[in-house]
């Protein structure tokens, strides 16, 4: 008897206070916070109500979350960007990463920014992000700015199949 394929990965944009935002919290807690001693405070969740959030699922479980916060004028900042351990070096990262590109475009902006902790910089570089300015400490870890100006993809001319 043969096992069953595991479904493709699904990217959703997730509506802050829903159910699926609550899992991407759980996930960023148990990634990105305690580890490190920290948790949200109320008042932080309460501000990503204008931020968009992105959610990477498998079989209905979520796997990766990102937000996307605006900043002023073309201006997007990445943040809390997460896949769960068993999941990372499959590329879901890079797919949570792509989509948040297409949104800021979609959305009338050309840069995305960021705070990369020393350990990422390798991943973020790969997806042609560049590091300025001096490291400096955030939640208690060393990390580095980093931005990439996003251009709109070209349209493809396709030929046509009249004779001109």
């Amino acid at each position: 008897m043969s096992e069953k394929a595991p479904t493709l990965p699904r990217l959703q944009w997730i509506s802050h206070g829903s159910a699926e935002y609550a899992a991407a919290v759980t996930l960023r807690r148990a990634l990105l916070r305690w580890p490190l001693g920290l948790d949200f405070t109320p008042a932080e969740l309460a501000a990503e109500e204008v931020e968009q959030h992105l959610g990477l699922f498998q079989e209905g479980q979520l796997w990766g979350t990102l937000v996307l916060r605006p900043l002023s004028g073309v201006s997007w900042q990445m943040r809390q960007v997460a896949v769960a351990g068993e999941r990372r070096g499959l590329g879901w990262g890079r797919l949570l990463v792509r989509e948040s590109e297409c949104r800021v475009l979609a959305l009338g902006g050309t840069r995305l920014v960021l705070h990369a902790r020393e350990t990422v910089i390798p991943f973020y570089e790969k997806l042609g992000y560049q590091a300025y300015g001096d490291p400096f400490e955030e939640v208690t870890l060393i990390h580095r700015a980093m931005s990439k100006e996003l251009v709109q993809p070209a349209l493809i001319d396709m030929p046509s199949d009249s004779a001109e």
